[in-house]
């Protein structure tokens, strides 16, 4: 039984399992005779694996008994991606966290699901956290100390301590990790064009800023003789600042970083990684763009409506319909508050920030390339008639994350 037949057979039976949560919404897939090569399923998930003090999301995986990790490893069990993006998992420069997770929860049935093996992984450092030794926000002098807001706010990204809301790619399929590029340390100052705040920032601070507010990555992935770049990230949330848009501002060209990356050589010269190698993909490489950019196309607080960038890029081939689920609507319906009047459709919606400003959001984003045929998809939200329901609760008691898991099926020839 080939790779294609296997996973076909098992996700038949998680979706019967998983009901709408999994494949009730999902979009058709591509036309009969785009369908050739093998199927591919891509997915993100911001799992809210962090914690307020370092070492402690260690202390958590270190036993098989946490309930919020149980949860977040039998959402990835029941939606089976064969490649997963998760936002907001502490690094620890040892890889400890990773190692835990894949053996003590994801490697463990949870609840009658069945485990899920990925024998590849990467992760590396993150700008959250790490002391820049420059007072970005001009209130209280150079602040060195982990742990404080005050601290958060004169770092890279913000963060507690250094590698808070960090980033791991899991992978069923090898991973070229020699060929990764990284660019944590791209200074924003160095985008052309860039939306930088003017005058907020001194001449000390801009010549140390770094455009990544975690860290951008290209993980080349290898599907039998394919390779397709997994382009991920987290841009800051575009909202915590003042008049200026600081946060906004960032999260824009945090996201115009892979527009630029994916647009070819003249748009993506100026561009260097943590290597030093310049310019972003060849024409014709395949790519699929994926994090949780804090962006919705419609409604929150974005700049320029920042994330069509993406949405509307000449390199991308995106589905029919978006992600969708049956808990999103659900959810803006029951919650009412800032969901009510949204221009944006709630089955789109991968954020549940309950009915309080900007109400929930469709900020999870995965984006395939042109080369590359989506077939079906979804956002893993249950409605509250559906047993999974239990992995992602009201919106008032955040079970497992405040985010959903968006998956993408995709054709890879």
């Amino acid at each position: 039984m080939n790779h294609h037949t296997r996973s076909l057979s098992r996700r038949t039976a998680l979706a019967s399992l998983a009901g709408a949560a999994l494949a009730g919404t999902a979009a058709l897939p591509a036309a009969a005779a785009e369908r050739h090569g093998r199927s591919v399923r891509f997915a993100t998930f911001n799992a809210s694996l962090n914690r307020s003090t370092q070492g402690a999301l260690v202390t958590d995986l270190s036993t098989p008994d946490n309930q919020q990790a149980k949860n977040v490893a039998e959402t990835i069990q029941r939606v089976d991606p064969d490649v997963l993006l998760i936002n907001e998992f502490d690094y620890d420069d040892q890889g400890a966290a990773v190692r835990l997770f894949l053996k003590n929860y994801l490697a463990v049935g949870q609840s009658g699901a069945r485990p899920i093996h990925f024998p590849h992984h990467f992760t590396a450092p993150v700008n959250t956290g790490v002391p820049s030794g420059v007072d970005f926000d001009g209130k209280n002098g150079v602040v060195t100390t982990p742990g404080s807001d005050a601290y958060a706010q004169d770092c890279f990204g913000y963060g507690f301590f250094p590698g808070q809301y960090g980033l791991v790619v899991l992978s069923k399929f090898p991973l070229a990790a020699r060929a990764v590029r990284t660019f944590q340390n791209f200074l924003w100052k160095d985008m052309p064009g860039n939306v930088i705040p003017p005058g907020y920032y001194t001449d000390a601070a801009l010549a140390v800023f770094r455009l990544s507010s975690k860290s951008h990555w290209d993980v080349p992935v290898r599907i039998g003789r394919e390779t397709v770049h997994f382009l991920v990230s987290h841009p800051t949330p575009p909202t915590f600042d003042g008049t200026e848009d600081r946060n906004g501002r960032r999260n824009h060209d945090e996201i115009r970083l892979w527009a630029d990356y994916i647009g070819g050589r003249h748009r993506s010269a100026y561009l260097y990684d943590d290597k030093g190698m310049r310019g972003g993909l060849h024409p014709g490489e395949r790519f699929v763009i994926a994090g949780d950019q804090n962006a919705d196309p419609l409604d929150g607080d974005s700049y320029d409506h920042a994330i069509r960038q993406l949405l509307e890029h000449p390199a991308v081939r995106l589905p029919a319909t978006p992600p969708a689920s049956a808990g999103g609507v659900e959810a803006a319906r029951v919650q009412g508050g800032a969901n009510i009047g949204q221009k944006g459709d709630p089955a789109y919606d991968t954020g549940d920030f309950s009915d309080t400003a900007p109400g929930n959001l469709r900020v999870d984003h995965i984006i395939p390339s042109k080369g590359l045929v989506p077939g079906a998809n979804g956002v893993f939200w249950p409605t509250s008639d559906d047993p999974l329901y239990r992995l992602v609760g009201d919106g008032r008691t955040v079970v497992t994350s405040d985010h959903r898991m968006v998956w993408q099926d995709i054709w890879v020839n």
